[in-house]
């Protein structure tokens, strides 16, 4: 069973995850990821694409975990060992199951980062859990089609954030402003797809802003 916190989540909680975009091109998204990276604090980078072919979202990892491993951000690939062992990313995130979870933390364990993904459920949570996975991702990559965090997700995230000691990422909105209710409800980590790369000021200011909203969250809620 998974562990229940006995103390409060310690600050800083509500760190900003970035999912990369659909149908970018890596070798011009790199630069501009350098500088969306340097722009405020980003705990992790989950580098997803569409795209069916194995060797695209090789060449994509490959441009793009160089470039968030130099900024201090660990790099997160999509389930596949081989994936992960080529681009030397800093983890994998595992959505296919809880067999192939279990697979990935017996490769890949304590070394590197194992995070846990399509959870509908308390159930599939609890279940995940009881893996030892490194964090639990609550939403779907692109489940970002309002501006608000999907209820669901967020009922999940707020809910597990509460009691347990793996740490929840939830997936935020298509606003910047859905930070606020992960801050609220104390989720450890919230990630942002289209409200940062789709931003009316460019990613770099939706970086600089939702690091802005997290912070004066923070304070709001601080005791």
């Amino acid at each position: 069973m998974a562990k229940k916190k006995k103390a409060p989540p310690p600050e800083p909680f509500a760190r900003l995850c970035l999912v990369t975009p659909a149908g970018l091109d890596p070798e011009t998204f790199a630069p501009l990821l350098d500088d969306v990276l340097k722009a405020g604090d980003v705990a992790t980078l989950f580098i997803v694409s569409e795209t069916s072919s194995a060797a695209e979202l090789q060449r994509i990892a490959e441009a793009l975990v160089p470039v968030a491993q130099a900024n201090g951000v660990a790099a997160i690939v999509p389930n596949d060992t081989r994936l992960f062992g080529r681009t030397r990313a800093d983890g994998l995130h595992v959505d296919t199951g809880i067999a192939d979870l279990k697979d990935a933390i017996e490769a890949l364990k304590p070394d590197h980062i194992v995070g846990a993904g399509g959870v509908a459920t308390r159930h599939d949570a609890m279940l995940a859990a009881e893996t030892d996975c490194d964090y639990i991702l609550f939403g779907r990559f692109d489940g970002d089609t309002a501006d608000a965090i999907f209820d669901k997700a967020f009922d999940l995230a707020a809910w597990w954030s509460a009691v347990f000691e793996i740490p929840a990422v939830v997936m935020g909105g298509r606003s910047i402003a859905s930070v606020e209710a992960a801050v609220d409800a104390r989720v450890e980590f919230v990630a942002l797809r289209s409200a940062i790369w789709n931003h009316a000021e460019g990613p770099v200011a939706a970086v600089a802003e939702a690091n802005r909203v997290i912070a004066a969250r923070q304070a709001e809620a601080a005791p």
